[in-house]
């Protein structure tokens, strides 16, 4: 881990000397941009997740963008996905002129999108519904393939969390039309940047081929194995390419990915255990569908605790923590572009505002996960005398 400010820190990334053996034979290849690393790791990918296709790209926002383009969303057209995610899952389909249109959550049980919340907000408008696999818990899929079906609606899963987590012997990612993952530096699967567009769909394929490299149709790599001598551009593109470093690192990453996701689970089976033991706090997804794949630990305060106070004392005690997320939707862009507003989102609101994303990694061990526990409880303790405090003054 690099010198940091944080006892514990949120994330930390697991490499070795895989990682860097496979880095150095790139390097000493003499070629970078994407070949046949890249096609490698492509390979290994949909091996792994037992998909058709699989394509490699510059990060995660990126292959949101090619799955949503895939679909054919523009303007006019409507996406419906959670708030309670990263802005890429909703920025991505606005680069296609598409309306996002949010959904509620379950509640604080389950953070992810309701299906029937999903049919109410169904229109003549709507083309496509992204699922959110939160912290790499799976989505109940099946309501929402019938939703699909049923109104003629394309599905992408946005998987960002979620690699090598299962839904009913399916790996996230491969049930809907297209799937997305991400590889920054914090994902269960890291390389730095990039990520992954994944499809069982022939033609979804071949646009996203397409559209991943200027709409060109041969490549620099082919062109250096004597493969082609030149090409055809047949429809507009982007750069959207992954590199070779990174996908020699993602090829190293992916065989340590079913352990590391063990110890993940190992890790929040044990964080479970002691913060049931901690008076106002509480964990979603006791009872997660599926095998999950245990990108975060997120945890509920008590309404009446200021999170900001418990914030502020797990820093004073160097112990990093975050939020998973500011809801998308009160996002000053989301509200001046689109009108949305406050209240809309009640079940989702409620929940975010109490969330707070506790350290987890492969690397961390129990006995970290005992410290981050303790000093939750002290700053919970804290927060909660400050509270009382200011209500016997009141």
């Amino acid at each position: 881990m690099a010198e940091s400010v944080w006892r514990i820190p949120l994330a930390d990334v697991d490499m070795g000397e895989p990682e860097i053996a496979a880095v150095t034979e790139v390097l000493r290849s003499g070629w970078l941009t994407m070949g046949e690393k890249t096609q490698a790791f492509e390979a290994a990918m949909a091996a792994r997740l037992g998909v058709r296709h699989a394509f490699a790209v510059a990060n995660g926002t990126v292959a949101l963008h090619l799955a949503y383009a895939a679909l054919g969303l523009g303007p006019g057209d409507e996406v419906i996905l959670p708030a309670l995610t990263f802005v890429a899952t909703a920025n991505a389909a606005t680069y296609t002129g598409a309306t996002p249109v949010f959904a509620e959550i379950y509640g604080p049980h389950d953070l992810n999108i309701d299906p029937e919340d999903v049919a109410r907000r169904i229109t003549p408008r709507t083309r496509a519904i992204c699922v959110v696999h939160y912290a790499g818990y799976p989505v109940d899929m099946n309501p929402i393939l019938a939703l699909a079906r049923e109104h003629g609606l394309g599905v992408v899963e946005d998987a960002a969390h979620a690699p090598g987590a299962m839904y009913q012997s399916q790996a996230l990612g491969t049930i809907g039309d297209v799937g997305c993952f991400s590889f920054f530096s914090n994902k269960n699967l890291a390389v730095g940047e990039g990520g992954m567009v994944v499809t069982n769909r022939d033609d979804l394929a071949e646009r996203i081929r397409l559209m991943r490299s200027h709409g060109m149709t041969t490549l620099t790599w082919d062109r250096h194995r004597g493969h082609a001598s030149s090409y055809d551009v047949v429809s507009p593109g982007f750069n959207y390419r992954l590199d070779e470093i990174r996908a020699a690192l993602g090829l190293a990453q992916l065989d340590r990915l079913d352990g590391n996701n063990a110890r993940r689970k190992a890790l929040v089976a044990h964080y479970r255990e002691l913060l049931a033991g901690v008076p106002g706090v509480e964990a979603p997804f006791a009872q997660p569908l599926g095998d999950p794949s245990y990108h975060i630990i997120p945890v509920l305060l008590a309404p009446e605790l200021s999170r900001a106070a418990v914030i502020a004392a797990m820093k004073a005690d160097r112990i990093q923590t975050s939020i998973h997320y500011p809801p998308i939707h009160l996002f000053t862009y989301y509200r001046e572009r689109f009108g949305a507003q406050e209240g809309m989102l009640p079940r989702t609101e409620a929940v975010a505002a109490r969330e707070l994303t506790l350290p987890l990694y492969p690397t961390l061990g129990p006995d970290g996960v005992e410290q981050v526990v303790a000093g939750l409880r002290r700053a919970v303790e804290s927060a909660r005398q400050a509270a009382d405090a200011v209500s016997a003054v009141s």
